[in-house]
């Protein structure tokens, strides 16, 4: 085959040779039919030329998708005869391939790897903590937010009125700024400005901002993970993306099952991990370990830190929400997002996973690198939902997550 000249290759050419870094790492394979994404990719390379043919001499070559090839290393623990799956799989491939269309180039195999952080000494030698160690270690000498306490305090009482939370949470100022943006965001919706706690008690409800503002509570408890371990504005960007989306699927579900909540669920998405970041502050050798382990071997994080470890996030989660004397409903939600049907209420876990898969599949566009742990097959249908809503939850999703990040960062 000829070599073309990469400034004058255009879209619907067809490779013949693979393309590989400096490292020989694939980027594309032969039978990629080129985009204006893999035009730009290419010259940024710095190759002056590369073997292709135009479309119409590709006769007996056969057409590789690069995108679905990408993609499919992060559904491989996935049902490909699941639905929900198979949607979120598309969702995912349009999503990378208009990425690269507008600039981004698809992480090599080599970029994938995490980084070794030798340096970081973890609370126990490996094999030798078990998930109740970590919990109670960090229970003894940390000091959870009072104002924690003070909404659980209101939470709990039957006879708590609007006032009551709304005074207890304007205590605090950090709280009040960061609930107020939220409900002010185009996410609620409201059509005039919020301006005071007692307000937002009054259109959200009482239940509601308590449940919102235990989460942003708890938010605040996490700020000393190291940030060679963690960019932690990635891993809340992670943490407010599964919560919106638990919401957005909610509000659906609600309609056929009223008893969903959907800001409890936004609340459960949010603190989904909560589990892993306790692993971070007191296991960070072995956190970034699983983490090696899991883009090695193209393993869901859940099943590395099982591996690694010999527990997982969850199980921390389960430990440390009962020692805070969390609300049952959200702590199972998060405790069984991998595992719905062993949760007492199934659908609201099932909620959680499937929002934690959506999650980790839009992210992949933007560099995202974990593998999908997959959905269990009734967790989406008993929600009674068509699996073409997926396309319409995660539109509202980009419409509303800059603006969450911002009420929340």
């Amino acid at each position: 085959m000829s070599e073309i000249k990469t400034n004058t290759l255009t879209p619907g050419m067809v490779l013949t040779n693979d393309i590989e870094d400096r490292n020989g790492y694939l980027l594309l394979p032969a039978g990629t039919q080129l985009g204006e994404g893999h035009i730009l990719l290419l010259k940024k390379l710095g190759l002056g030329a590369v073997e292709a043919v135009p479309e119409a001499e590709a006769k007996g070559i056969t057409i590789v998708d690069p995108y679905e090839e990408y993609i499919r290393n992060f559904f491989v623990y996935c049902d490909p005869d699941n639905e929900a799956m198979l949607e979120i799989y598309r969702i995912a491939v349009a999503r990378t391939k208009l990425a690269v269309e507008r600039g981004w180039i698809m992480p090599t195999e080599d970029e994938r790897l995490a980084r070794n952080l030798e340096f970081m000494k973890d609370l126990y030698r490996s094999g030798e903590g078990t998930a109740k160690d970590i919990v109670d270690h960090e229970t003894e000498l940390a000091t959870f937010p009072d104002i924690y306490f003070r909404i659980k305090e209101v939470l709990d009482a039957p006879s708590s009125s609007a006032n009551d939370i709304a005074r207890v949470v304007s205590t605090d100022v950090g709280l009040s700024a960061k609930l107020l943006k939220l409900v002010n965001s185009p996410f609620y919706g409201f059509a005039d400005t919020i301006d005071s706690i007692a307000h937002a008690v009054s259109l959200v409800g009482i239940k509601e901002i308590s449940t919102l503002a235990l989460g942003i509570s708890t938010i605040n408890f996490f700020k000393d993970i190291p940030p060679e371990l963690m960019d932690m504005k990635t891993f809340w960007r992670h943490s407010l993306s599964c919560g919106i989306l638990s919401r957005l699927i909610a509000m659906r579900a609600k309609k056929k099952d009223p008893s969903i909540e959907p800001d409890r669920l936004f609340t459960a998405g949010l603190l989904h991990d909560v589990g892993r970041l306790i692993i971070f502050k007191k296991q960070p050798y072995a956190s970034v370990q699983a983490l090696l382990y899991a883009r090695e071997n193209m393993l869901p994080l859940v099943d590395a830190e099982a591996e690694v470890l010999g527990f997982d996030h969850t199980e921390v989660a389960n430990l440390l929400l009962s020692e805070w004397n969390f609300p049952a409903a959200i702590t199972a939600a998060i405790v069984h997002h991998h595992d719905p049907q062993a949760a007492q209420n199934p659908k609201e876990a099932g909620i959680i996973q499937i929002a934690d898969n959506l999650t980790n599949a839009v992210e992949i566009s933007g560099g995202g690198m974990y593998v999908l742990p997959g959905i269990q097959d009734n967790a989406w249908e008993g929600l009674g939902l068509n699996t073409r809503e997926l396309v319409g939850i995660v539109d509202q999703f980009d419409e509303h997550i800059e603006d969450v990040l911002g009420a929340f960062l």
